[in-house]
């Protein structure tokens, strides 16, 4: 998830350049799911920082309703809860859903909102499986819907100015991009709820929660943005090769490093840890033939020409992170397009699929490297930042570099992968 929370200021200024401030139109009809944990944010922003008739709260869903603060106002309000998306359509309607529920559920809900004729807003990622993400293309196309993945940064203007660039052509053909993230999570983190660190739910849904599917998964699609923004897009993921680790006792890896190729051998490496000592990143590094466009936190993206000139991009954080609402609220006035759909958001979700399948276990980092800070309540690696740090300068894997701990995951093709786990679906046909 990327920094700086919204804080329930009213953002007036994300409609002062839109045509919403200047014509009238009938408030945006609006269902949330979730209500408490990351959906709370969403609740918040729509009950303070969205400016009076725009919207209209016409229900809420959360099979835990009490756990959410505001709840009291919510019934004040007489807005309707349900514990199911399904019952809510059995009473009401809704222009558009907003899904911010546990990854698992993301296909399932946005689906139902479509066939029930909403247009959707769903958190990242899109699905956990990419067998979801087809189907879920398929019933937006019956549906003559559309919808929206939340990856904030794919909304800022900074991203938007880049890709247009990218587009036209002006830095030439990407060559190698790479990104890394430090963001240390103590216990609390894993405990928050009852899919964090999971792999799979205990009725058998895939969940693949991890920092490359969560916290740090902006970054990685900001990568495969650009692969996908260039001027001739004749190119595929074709492989993708992962090491996946972990400090804390969870199903799934709280430290990765990835590498991915395209057809036309694009390279792209990413590496994330919840379990460094430091915080560091993120950190993006794109080489492409005419350019060297770099992101940190204190310059932001800026693009270095081979004629010496340098672009300010600018940085994404800038925008609110719930500019994406905004956005999507735009869009049902037809005002604005898509700036984040379900084309996009795939080749994250097939990345994370690859990434299972490279190292199907994880392996743990060795017992007598990992620390616990009692102040913080974490675990961190003795040695890994700069470890990872060192791998991300030779644009290497752990077991490339001959690290002692580390190991290395097979190579998984991408080019025909349809289905998670294996690829291929099974004779049933792929899962709805």
């Amino acid at each position: 998830m990327v920094r700086n929370r919204f804080d329930g200021k009213l953002h007036d200024c994300i409609l002062q350049e839109t045509d919403m401030k200047r014509k009238s139109f009938d408030p945006v009809k609006i269902v949330l799911a979730a209500l408490g944990g990351y959906g709370q944010y969403y609740l918040n922003t729509l009950l303070d920082g969205i400016p009076q008739g725009t919207v209209e709260l016409v229900g809420g869903v959360d099979p835990y309703p009490e756990r959410c603060p505001r709840l009291k106002e919510l019934t004040e309000r007489q807005v309707p809860v349900y514990d199911s998306l399904a019952r809510f359509y059995d009473n009401y309607q809704a222009d558009l859903a907003v899904i911010a529920s546990p990854i698992h559920m993301h296909a399932a809900q946005s689906s139902t909102a479509l066939q029930n004729g909403s247009c959707v807003l769903c958190e990242k990622p899109v699905a956990a499986t990419i067998q979801e993400v087809d189907t879920l293309i398929r019933t937006r196309d019956q549906s003559s819907r559309w919808i929206m993945i939340g990856y904030q940064w794919a909304f800022s203007a900074a991203v938007q100015k880049l890709k247009k660039d990218i587009s036209n052509g002006v830095f030439g053909r990407p060559l190698r991009l790479k990104s890394l993230c430090f963001w240390p999570r103590d216990y609390g983190y894993f405990q928050r709820n009852e899919w964090a660190g999971k792999q799979m739910t205990a009725d058998g849904q895939w969940i693949l929660d991890s920092p490359a599917n969560n916290a740090m998964a902006h970054f990685l699609h900001c990568m495969l943005c650009v692969f996908e923004t260039r001027p001739s897009q004749n190119d595929r993921l074709f492989d993708i090769k992962a090491e996946l680790y972990r400090a804390y006792n969870i199903e799934n890896f709280d430290t990765c490093a990835v590498r991915i190729r395209s057809g036309q051998e694009i390279e792209f490496l990413f590496i994330a840890s919840h379990v460094t000592r430091e915080e560091t990143g993120p950190l993006l590094d794109f080489e492409f033939e005419k350019a060297r466009i770099r992101y940190d936190a204190q310059s932001g993206f800026r693009a270095l020409t081979e004629s010496a000139e340098e672009i300010q991009y600018g940085f994404p954080d800038v925008d609110p992170q719930f500019l994406k609402l905004f956005r999507a609220i735009e869009q049902i006035h037809h005002l604005r397009k898509i700036e984040c759909g379900l084309e996009s958001a795939r080749n994250q979700t097939l990345c994370i699929n690859g990434m299972q399948e490279s190292m199907t276990k994880i392996k743990p980092f060795p017992g007598e490297q990992i620390r616990f800070d009692e102040f913080e309540n974490r675990l961190w690696v003795s040695g890994l930042s700069e470890a990872l740090l060192n791998c991300y300068e030779r644009f290497a894997l752990p077991s490339e570099i001959g690290l002692p701990w580390a190991s290395s995951g097979r190579r998984v093709n991408l080019l025909d992968y349809r289905f998670f786990p294996g690829g291929i679906p099974p004779d049933r046909g792929p899962s709805s």
